[in-house]
């Protein structure tokens, strides 16, 4: 079968490999959609996965072409998406159903091949099937979408009336958004370097956008805040940003330190700001509520996602893909999806 397989950073080869074969309790299955996320940017470019060589890609949905002895209830045919998380299920965290903090997990794209690839196989219990009708496209984006809403939750929701407020607005950021306004968020504002990410922003529906480094009105503290972007700027900027009492929520992962200025230290003490951190996006009974939730609105259309998608390629183009986003710093892109 084709792959993408990553050798080293920067050294990404599209190669005929093997074609898994399932074990008991997986099933084959043919990648139907699989998706660029910010995280594979650094993993493919600069850091390197966890090993090497390795077949990334996380973000995937397929059709199940081949059932491993002892499955049971699915199909071949079946469209699903599939939580990239393999938790151990014994450990402490486990136990306790936190599996986003599992202490000996395993992880498709990472630890194990992922989905840059014609094939792939998966535990039956990494499969959610997807309701009838859904694009295979919006099946590979219940990871990203799940991630805000476990970000929004671990910082205890949004009551009606809240204001909302989103820095980096990627997809991750752009579906924060979306699940504000579900929950009843009055308003939302958005934040980011970029006047054509701000532009997406506004089709998520935020109602207040602003370039980083903008002076934000006093009546625009919001009490919910989520920081996507992992720059130090961000970072402080969204301490400032939260409301007396508001709730801010750090899910983008940044590559250096992140120095608290004196007087982002001196809003969050003062005005007893809680500050939260949000990893993955996992929940009891695996893969939780977000997966679910996420799932079911993706399919019925409340979360809008075909906007956030700016180049829809086959996986011959990944590659130069990659090369171009490692060389190219005017390229713009949101969401990139590549079809096996």
């Amino acid at each position: 079968m084709r792959a993408a397989v990553l050798y080293t950073p920067g050294d990404i080869r599209l190669e005929n490999v093997d074609k898994p074969v399932p074990k008991a309790n997986e099933v084959l299955l043919r990648v139907a959609a699989v998706g660029v996320c910010g995280s594979d940017l650094p993993r493919m470019l600069i850091k390197g996965a966890h090993k090497m060589p390795i077949i990334c890609g996380h973000e995937f949905s397929g059709h199940i072409e081949e059932l491993g002895a002892s499955v049971t209830g699915f199909s071949r045919g079946d469209l699903v998406t599939v939580p990239p998380m393999l938790p151990c299920g014994t450990c402490d965290q486990c136990a306790t159903g936190n599996f986003s903090r599992c202490r000996n997990y395993d992880y498709f794209g990472s630890r194990r091949d992922g989905a840059y690839a014609e094939w792939v196989c998966a535990p039956v219990e990494n499969l959610l099937k997807a309701p009838e009708g859904c694009d295979p496209r919006a099946a590979a984006m219940v990871d990203p979408a799940s991630i805000a809403l476990h970000a929004i939750w671990k910082a205890g929701g949004v009551r009606m009336g809240d204001r909302g407020a989103v820095i980096g607005c990627g997809p991750i950021g752009l579906f924060a958004i979306q699940w504000m306004l579900l929950m009843g968020a009055r308003d939302v504002v958005a934040i980011d370097v970029s006047e054509q990410k701000l532009e997406l922003a506004r089709q998520a529906g935020a109602t207040h956008t602003f370039l980083v480094g903008a002076d934000l009105p006093k009546e625009l503290l919001a009490d919910i805040i989520v920081e996507a972007a992992g720059h130090p700027t961000s970072v402080n900027a969204a301490v400032r940003l939260a409301a007396p009492g508001g709730h801010v929520v750090f899910i983008g992962i940044p590559v250096g330190d992140i120095p608290l200025t004196n007087a982002a230290f001196q809003h969050f003490l003062r005005q007893e700001v809680s500050l939260h951190g949000s990893w993955n996006s996992f929940g009891a009974p695996y893969p939780g509520k977000q997966w679910t939730v996420t799932l079911d609105k993706l399919a019925s259309g409340a979360l809008k996602w075909e906007f956030m998608i700016t180049h829809d390629l086959e996986l011959e183009e990944l590659p130069g893909i990659f090369e171009r986003l490692r060389t190219d710093r005017e390229f713009f892109f949101s969401k990139i999806m590549f079809h096996p």
